[in-house]
This record gives structure tokens, sequence and C-alpha cells, in this order.
């Protein structure tokens, strides 16, 4: 056992550095590792099956999990275990007593399913709304209506209470009558001249329940605008808990899906205290679909009341527990209706989320219209929201659910993950957690057991055995991710105002599912893709977050460990508060300089409105632009503004520099540690990129690393610039530092190609693991997959590993190293030269060096190809094989449709095409 341990640790050192003076790798930790969602379905876990999953995961180069209780597979009812029941908690003492044996981290949902709630959950702590009843009355008229909610299922309910009720005549004056509502819901009012039209508002329910709920957290949502509600929610966990929190890293709470929650009951009075004035003469301008002036500030004021409510009677409320535990919290904020940034900000770990399939120019990248979802596609400046908020609050971590319905199920490749996990990072997050992983008894049969929106990362996956190439990649990309902080230069203000003074609708979530109509319309997200694409490196902010900035040194700063700004823009928008723009002019007087793509044009708000408009255009006044070409600027204190409706050349101008590496296609994200920079660099074009690149910072010595591989290397620079090596859908980091270490190799140009030897010999083919049956060994004249062979129903079928071997006659070995490249690879391998691993090959371009396993003379070449789990799924639908057999919504398809492989395609399987090995020299 020792000696397995020294030749372990030797392994990490030589991979990932800083234990030797010779690697520029970061160190890593449990959390640079890919985590993953762990579904425990029914929570029907034992012992024997947590163990051994466990240590499946940890072997795959997994650094944690995060437990969420879903419903479970019918026929296991007997071992479904309550949720936070003591064997529960038993069985969640185990698992974080096993991860921390392995060097692994446990996170938890506070909850099942999702969103946020249980059996907890009062009627009166529920998700409330409002709920909305319209009379009339004329002049004189007795009215014999009782006010009381119509609704059948709000009446027996015993929390439902009349908020507001408030009468308008044809004029639209107002007379509020809720002090003339007598108990029993009669009107103790009638006017004397013209029609009246009555808005009557009751605290009502949503009677929304958890969805996918497991045993023992079935029951309302949660009303998260309450804190009362929320410390009463956790409360159960105290008691579950105890004084310990069981080993928890982090506890997590999914994204806000709470629909038609958009009131509670003392909202009338929180509006009041924080918006300056009653809210009941003014009802109608809310609840009506009046669109006008009126209903956008009042809507504008209300929906700024929603954000402050969720933020401090839920988020903070949530972190806050979490801290009483010696615990973190992770918190999805997407879908909320507030403002997201001062939401994700409020948390620990800020975690966003990608859905869908991205389309990427990468060569060879499989992207097949009946895979994926056409209606949803992940955007990068969606994620931006929660790094942002990380970035300029300082928290080292930044998370995402990542892959949910990457594509249909069973035909995702480790290939088509990695550019998808390379758009995360590009965005600024550094801690992937995969969805998911479903727990699996030891005993249950192939597929195991499986959630219906994932991409399955699970040992029953026949491609697992080559998961660890994937994870591995993640794992250096992250230890580099997770080292230092952000060093964007630019922060744009998110004009959140100008979404809330829609005068349409009533609370306004910002989801995920719907930026096409929030977000891409915008001048904002204008701004944000432009910029983007220029090289510009940016983080958004809020109104909250420049109320509490600084600027020293012409920086500006929000937080003591965030991020420094050089710069500050406003875009182009029509709402700006009075109490936001003195604080930008705070800023510029202390040295900040600031960007205004337009003048503001109003406040937001109804209160004293005339007053704020006056404040506004009296601190607009006092900024002295001068005309300057095609801009104007001022001098303002020790600061600078300047007004351009082109922000590009307003940085120009300001000489805040922008990264033209970018003009190559190439994308980036830096990072800043002690002493230097690190630059991720991806090519996801359809060209190799071998040129120098310029950089904006070089330090006194450049290295570049691999991330796939763990190579490194250090370069000479020239001319500002670096040269670069990429073929289309690789990546590359590079490290710019102050000190100089000589130990570190000189990194390896290639320089020049030797005619490819194709190897175009009889190849045998055989199975190794996987089914339903394992096909016959055969010969093979020329390589091909081994779906070719129809005659052979077995191999329609077969999911698992298939092994291509050969011999090779090398003659002379006479170049620095050989590259074996495939042509056409479904879907990853293990390569094995000369008994020895040479790697794995599982991503674009399918491509890896084996020159030093290789010998002069007879060399035997073994390739051991895992395809997707497809074709046996297909086996088993065709012929009626249970195994998709679950309470709830069962399993689905990407259409959320019953799903049924039975008249899918045989996927191929195999290797096809040439495989060559091309002799390659390095520059010396």
């Amino acid at each position: 056992m020792k000696i397995k341990h020294i030749i372990s640790l030797s392994l990490i050192c030589f991979v990932f550095g800083n234990l030797s003076a010779q690697n520029p790798w970061p160190q890593t930790t449990k959390t640079a590792k890919p985590w993953t969602r762990w579904w425990w379905m029914g929570s029907a876990v034992d012992e024997k099956g947590l163990d051994k999953q466990l240590i499946s995961l940890n072997k795959a180069g997994f650094g944690g999990v995060e437990i969420v209780p879903i419903y479970g597979a019918k026929g296991f009812e007997k071992q479904y275990i309550d949720y936070l029941s003591p064997e529960w908690m038993k069985m969640l003492r185990f698992t974080t007593d096993k991860a921390k044996s392995l060097n692994m981290g446990v996170d938890m949902a506070v909850g099942t399913g999702w969103p946020i709630g249980g059996p907890q959950v009062s009627e009166q702590d529920a998700a409330t709304k409002m709920i909305v009843q319209t009379y009339t009355i004329q002049p004189n008229e007795k009215f014999s209506e009782k006010i009381t909610p119509k609704d059948e299922k709000q009446k027996d309910l015993k929390t439902v209470k009349i908020d507001i009720v408030t009468a308008y005549n044809e004029k639209n004056e107002a007379v509020v009558l809720i002090d003339k509502i007598n108990g029993d819901g009669s009107l103790n009012w009638k006017p004397t001249s013209g029609k009246w039209t009555i808005y009557a508002v009751f605290t009502g329910k949503t009677l929304q329940k958890v969805k996918r709920a497991a045993p023992g957290g079935e029951g309302f949502t949660l009303d998260h605008f309450s804190s009362d509600a929320t410390k009463d929610y956790l409360k159960t966990f105290d008691k579950a808990f105890g004084s310990s929190n069981y080993g928890i890293r982090s506890f997590f709470n999914d994204s806000y899906e709470v629909y038609n929650a958009d009131w509670t009951p003392d909202f009338k009075e929180e509006f009041k205290k924080r918006r300056g004035y009653d809210l009941s003469p003014y009802i109608k301008y809310l609840v009506s679909n009046e669109e006008n002036e009126i209903a956008g500030r009042v809507k504008s004021d209300y929906r700024e009341t929603l954000n402050e409510l969720i933020l401090n009677n839920f988020t903070k409320d949530f972190t806050n527990w979490a801290h009483s535990k010696n615990s973190k919290n992770t918190n999805q904020a997407h879908g909320s209706p507030g403002n997201l940034l001062d939401l994700y900000a409020a948390v620990d770990i800020p975690e966003s989320e990608t859905f869908g399939s991205t389309k990427f120019d990468i060569q060879g990248l499989r992207r097949n219209a009946e895979d994926i979802n056409t209606k949803e596609i992940p955007d990068i400046n969606m994620l931006k929201f929660a790094s942002s908020a990380a970035n300029i609050t300082g928290k080292s971590l930044i998370s995402n659910e990542s892959f949910t319905w990457l594509t249909e199920h069973f035909k995702t490749s480790w290939s088509q993950v990695k550019p998808e996990a390379e758009q995360i990072f590009l965005s600024g997050i550094n801690h992937i957690f995969y969805h998911g992983t479903t727990y699996t008894p030891a005993d249950v049969q192939f597929p195991g057991w499986l959630f219906y929106a994932s991409t399955n990362f699970v040992p029953q996956n026949s491609l697992w055995p080559n998961i660890k190439g994937l994870n591995s990649y993640i794992e250096r990309t992250q230890a580099v991710l997770q080292s230092g902080k952000s060093d964007n230069e630019i922060l744009m203000y998110w004009p959140v105002y100008d979404q809330w003074a829609s005068p349409k609708g009533k609370d306004m979530a910002f989801k995920i599912h719907n930026i096409e109509k929030w977000l891409h319309p915008t001048l904002f997200y204008e701004n944000l893709e432009k910029l983007g694409k220029s090289g510009y490196s940016l983080d958004m902010v809020s109104d909250k977050m420049i109320g509490g900035a600084k600027s020293e040194n012409q920086n500006i700063q929000v937080a003591k460990n965030g991020g420094s700004y050089k710069v500050l823009i406003i875009p182009q928008l029509n709402y700006l508060s009075e109490s936001t723009l003195k604080n930008i002019l705070d800023l510029a007087q202390n040295g900040a300089s600031i960007i205004f793509q337009s003048e503001p044009k109003d406040v937001p708000g109804y209160f004293e409105v005339e007053k704020r408009r006056n404040e506004l255009q009296s601190l607009w006044n006092k900024i002295p632009f001068q005309e300057e070409g095609n801009l104007k600027s001022a001098t303002f204190g020790k600061g600078k503004i300047v007004f351009s409706s082109d922000v590009e050349k307003a940085l120009e101008y300001l000489k805040i520099e922008r990264e033209k590496l970018t003009d190559t296609g190439l994308k980036f994200v830096r990072r800043q540690f002690d002493g230097g920079k690190y630059y991720y660099i991806v090519n996801h074009t359809s060209k190799e990129i071998n040129q120098n690149i310029p950089l904006n910072f070089f330090g006194k010595q450049v290295a570049l690393m691999n991330p796939e591989n763990g190579d490194f290397g250090v370069v000479q620079t020239q001319d500002n610039s670096v040269r670069v090596q990429l073929k289309s859908g690789e990546s590359l980091i590079i490290k710019a530092s102050e000190n100089i270490d000589s130990s570190i190799p000189k990194w390896k140009y290639v320089e020049k190609t030797d005619a490819p030897i194709v190897l175009n010999q009889p190849w045998q083919l055989s199975f190794k693991e996987g089914g339903p049956e394992l096909p016959k060994s055969r010969t093979l004249d020329k390589i091909q997959p081994w779906t070719n062979f129809t005659e052979d129903a077995s191999t329609q079928s077969f999911s698992g590993t298939g092994v291509y071997t050969t011999t090779l006659n090398l003659k002379k070995k006479n170049a620095d190293d050989y590259l074996l490249k495939f042509d056409k690879l479904y879907e990853s391998a293990k390569v094995i030269v000369n008994g020895q691993d040479a790697g794995i090959v599982w991503s674009l371009p399918f491509e890896i060096n084996i020159g030093k396993y290789l010998k002069q003379g007879k060399n035997t070449i073994q390739i051991e190809v895992c395809n997707l789990m497809a074709n046996r799924i297909r086996y088993m639908d065709q012929n009626k094989i249970q195994w998709r057999n679950y309470h709830e919504i069962n399993f689905v398809n990407i259409d959320y449709k019953p799903f049924d492989a039975s008249n899918w395609k045989v996927q191929p399987s195999g290797l096809d095409g040439e495989i060559q090995l091309i002799p390659m020299f390095y520059s010396k």
C-alpha cells in the first residue's frame, strides 16, 4: 500500500506541479476537479452502493458530489428513506466520511427536487400570489356582492386575506376602501356620482408543490419574499443536523422556478417602507393591462421591492444560516424576480446553468439536428451574471450546472462536452458541476437508474473508461482558473430599471430560458457581444455595487478582494436613479474613468418623480463636457468622463487596451496571480492557428501549458507577441510571469512533418467489455467501424469497448516525435503502444503523440475504443426490455415526450477512415 501511495503522489506532482521547481502548473485540489450533481432516487441508498459509486467517481477523477434527492424507481419502494430522517442522516454521514477518506467533497441541496420547499412549509409560509378581482358599481347603487375570493381552491385556505380595495371612477380618481370592508366581505360604501370600478387584491397561495420531490420532501414551495418563511423552513435542517454540518461543504439551492408567486403577506407594508408611498391608490396600474407611464413607474417600484425582499428575506438569510453551520452556500439566482447580480453576490458560491447545445465551428464536431434542442442555446453573456458578481465581490469559486440536455440521451460524447465546458470557462466560471450522476444500487443492471434531464455521467456509461481524459482536462484548467483572481478591466452597468419599467405584466423573472425576450434585444447585450469579440474583458455591475465602490489609483474596486477595474461603462439607457448617478460622479471625482453611451433620460419609479428628475438633471449638468472630435469628454475631479455613442472609440480615447489576439478568432479569459497573469486561450474556429499573437502582458518569462496532457515549456517572445500552434478545437494556457525559473524546459514547437505512415495493414478486432453480448473477434483488411458488419446482429446492439490491434514495422526512428492521427473515432480511445499506456484520445482533433513509446523495428499498437450507449438502449427498446420504470415523469426524450429508442439509427462505433503516423520535428 505504501508503494502505491508513493507512485500516485509522484504522478500528481508530474501532472500538476508546484511540488517541483520545473513545473509551472498550480497545485491541484479536489475543488479543481469536476464535481457532479448526484441524484438519490427515492433516497433508496445503502452503504454498499454509496461506497461503490464514490470509489468509481474518485477513480474517474471527480472531486466531489452534490446530493439532490428526487423521486424513486418503481419496485424499490421498500428501500426508500424519508428525507432528513435519522436513517437518511446516517446515510449522509456515511457518504461524507467515505468522501473524506477519498479526498472528495460533498454538497447537498436544502430540499428535494426543486424548487425549495417540503412538508415543513405551512400554508402561511407557502409561495404567495395576488388574487385580483374587479367589480363595477353605479352611483347611489347599494353594492350587494361580497368582496371575497371567488377561486374555490382559495376559499378554504385560512391564510387568504384581503389586502387592498380601491375604487376608480372614469376620471381615474381613486378612493381607498379597505376600511369600508366588513368582516363578511360586504362593502359599506356607495358613490354619489359616476361609474366606478373596484379593484380588490387578496393574499392568496400559488399551491405549487415541490417538483420531482423525494419521499419525505413533498410539500408546498416556499415564499421566498418572507424572512419568517425562510427561517421556519431552515429550522427543520437545524433539527436534523443539530450542532454539526455532517461534513457538508456547501448547502445548495436550485434555480428559482416558483410560478405565479408575486406577493407576500406583508408586501403592502414593505412597499410603503421601501418606496415611500402607499400602493393602494395605484393598484390599478399594477394589476391592469394599461400601458402608460404611471403603470410603468408603479410596476418598476413593485419589481424593485420584490428584488429587495428576495435578496434580504431569502438569499441573505440562507447565507447566514449556512455560515451558522460552518458551511458555505451555493445558489442559482437565475429565474428570480430580482437583480441577478446582487442575488449572486449575496452567496458564497454563485451558480449559473447551461441548458442545450452551442453551435461551434470546430472541424469534425458532431451536432445532429435530431439530437439537440434547437430552441435552447447556451449564452456566454448569461453565464457572466454569476461570474461578474463573484469577480466584483472577490469570491474565489463560481460554479455551473453543466451540460443539461446537451444532446439526446445516450448520444453525448466527451468530445462534445469539451467545447461546452470551454465556453463555461471563457465566461469566467471555474467550478463545473456535471448534470449529472444518478445513484444506482450495486446490484442493479445496465443501464442503472437514470434521471430524465441528464447527460449521463454514470459508471454504466460505455464511455466511462475514458472519462478520465475529460476530467483531467477540466482539472488542469480549473486549477489555473481558480488561482489568483479575475483580471477584467471593464465594468459595465446593467440598466435593470429599463427592464423593470416595462408597463407589461407584473413580476419579472430573469430566466435562462427566455433571454431572447429580456436580454438579447437590449443595447446592453449588443455592447457585451461587441466588446467581447473585440478583445475586451468585462464584468457587469449593479446599482448596489456601484454604491459600494471606491476609486483608488484611477481604478474602481467594490470589495477588498474583488477585481480592480480601469473604467465603468454606462450603456445607452432610459432610466438611471439620481442616487446611482451621484455615486458614479463620486467615483469620477476620486479618479475613476467613466463612459456614458447616452444621457440618462429619466429616473425610475413614481415617488417624488419631479424632484428626483430635477436632481438627476442637475447632477448631469455638473459634467463640463468639451467636444473632442466625435466624442465629448470632461475632467471631473481627479477622473475623466467620456460621452460617446461608440463605446470602443471612447475606450481607445481613454487608452484602455484590448487584447488583439481575438482578431485571429481565438477566445480567452485572463487571470492575475501574484507576480503574473494566466491566459486561457481556446480555438473554436474551423482553422488551425499557427502564428504569433499579441498579448497585453508578458512579464519576464512566458510559459505555454497544455491543459489536455499537462505538457509545458518556456518560449521566447518577439515584438510583444508569442507564437501559438492551435488546431481547431484545441486550447492552451499562457503563463506570463515576472519571475524567471530557468529550470523549466523549453516548449516544443512543431517545425515540420514528414510524409505520414498510413496504417493500412490488417487489424485484429476483439471486444473486452460491454453488452448485451460481446461480438466475435475478427481480422480486418482495413480499419472500419464494427457496426459495418451488419450480418452480425451483436455488432448493431453492442455498447462497450472494442480493441483494434496491429503491428507496425518502423524501419527507422529518426523523428523527434510521432503523431498518431485518427480520421474518424466513434467515440473515444485508450492507446497502448508496446504494452505501455500512451494516453486517451477523447477530444477533437483525434490525435496523440506516441513517439516515446515507439521503437525501431516491430511495434504493437492497440486501440481500445469506447462507443455510445445508444445502440444497446436501442436494442433494449426494440426487444421490450424494461429499463425505465420510475415514478413522476419517468423518462422522456429531449422534446419531453415519452422516450423510445427503438426507431433510432445504429450509431457508428469504432474506427473509420485512415489512421496515420506522422513523423514530427521540433524547433531547436
